[in-house]
């Protein structure tokens, strides 16, 4: 089905059929019960605890597609073991100018400058708490990915992550700290030392035992990465995403390119030596989840037996279709990677 959607869309300007397909998905809602067949694949061999939380499956929707937050039930009919909505930010924007989403089809490769655009913490709450009462809230984990507004300045940066936690705060299993996109000037000068430990130091608090995760960008050197990982450690984080969007353009042709992170499979390679590092630097200590040009059952697979607990996947559910968790959790559950320590169910062998 998707194979004759997929032209259709990829004709489309970017944004343009992002909003299709993601309207097409909230006009389906009322017949997503009678479709989940074909897009979930449930087993107990997939499950896993992480966090105090139960995951279904390891495969999760990453932080961008739902940036609103305005189909967290659909997600769970659509085979994900969990969803991470947003990014959100405290004060509503409307992000960059367009156009800021640029395709490369013969790499599978998305660039976006999009600057978080969100109605704002507050409005997304009043959203969510409405689902969470209605008894649509799914039952898989709600990840709430929350950013810097882009008008709050740096030295008010705790200040402004915190009225986004505060909103959200009910609304959320975990919550994902946003400091590595590179689209909100400054953003990434957060993951130093000194003003990360501030920052996730005061999140872990508000939190009150809600699991915090530092999102990771994977453009740090060795020695930033390590003070930005052992940071977040001695904050009480939970677990670390390993990593954002890159601002390198390596694996695209020569040529010029807008600016922005890039995603997909030139992504791959990066973010795969970087979950290696990570690996090395936590020692088991917090769950990892990887997430960068995660295309198929076996990079799924690579990721989960390189240490990693759970993956997530965008750019390649939109270039490989709805039926790609369902895909991977098959492949998985074919060949099963083994067990995290971090895990305390799951695949294995």
């Amino acid at each position: 089905m998707y194979s004759f959607f997929k032209p259709i869309l990829f004709s489309m300007e970017p944004e343009a059929a992002h909003r299709l397909a993601l309207g097409a998905l909230r006009l389906s809602r009322p017949l997503l019960p009678l479709l989940s067949p074909l897009f979930q694949t449930k087993d107990d061999r997939l499950h896993r605890i992480l966090f105090g939380l139960r995951f279904p499956n390891p495969v999760g929707l990453a932080a961008g597609l739902d940036k609103r937050g305005e189909l967290a039930e659909a997600w769970e009919k659509a085979g994900f073991g969990f969803a991470e909505l947003g990014t959100f930010t405290a004060k509503p924007q409307a992000g960059n100018d367009p156009p800021r989403v640029f395709r490369y089809k013969a790499q599978k490769a998305l660039i976006n400058r999009m600057g978080f655009p969100n109605p704002g913490a507050a409005e997304a709450a009043k959203h969510l708490t409405k689902l969470r009462f209605s008894g649509r809230r799914p039952s898989i984990p709600i990840g709430i990915n929350i950013g810097k507004s882009k008008d709050a300045p740096l030295g008010g940066a705790v200040e402004d992550y915190l009225e986004s936690l505060e909103a959200l705060k009910d609304c959320g299993d975990y919550f994902a700290v946003n400091v590595s996109s590179p689209n909100t000037p400054g953003l990434r000068s957060l993951q130093e030392a000194k003003p990360l430990k501030k920052l996730l130091a005061a999140l872990v608090k508000s939190a009150e035992g809600k699991p915090v995760l530092l999102k990771l960008a994977p453009d740090l050197e060795a020695a930033p990465l390590k003070q930005a990982v052992d940071g977040a450690l001695s904050c009480g984080c939970a677990g670390l995403i390993v990593a954002n969007t890159t601002l390198s353009r390596e694996g695209l042709p020569p040529g010029e390119y807008p600016e922005g992170g890039l995603s997909g499979i030139p992504l791959k390679r990066k973010s795969l030596a970087m979950l290696r590092a990570v690996v090395k630097m936590t020692r088991g200590k917090v769950p990892l989840v990887s997430v960068g040009g995660i295309f198929t059952a076996e990079d799924a697979r690579e990721r989960l037996e390189e240490g990693a607990s759970l993956v997530q996947v965008y750019t390649g559910y939109i270039y490989e279709g709805p039926r790609l968790p369902a895909r991977i959790c098959r492949g998985l559950l074919e060949n099963p990677p083994p067990v995290q320590p971090t895990s305390k169910k799951g695949l294995g062998r």
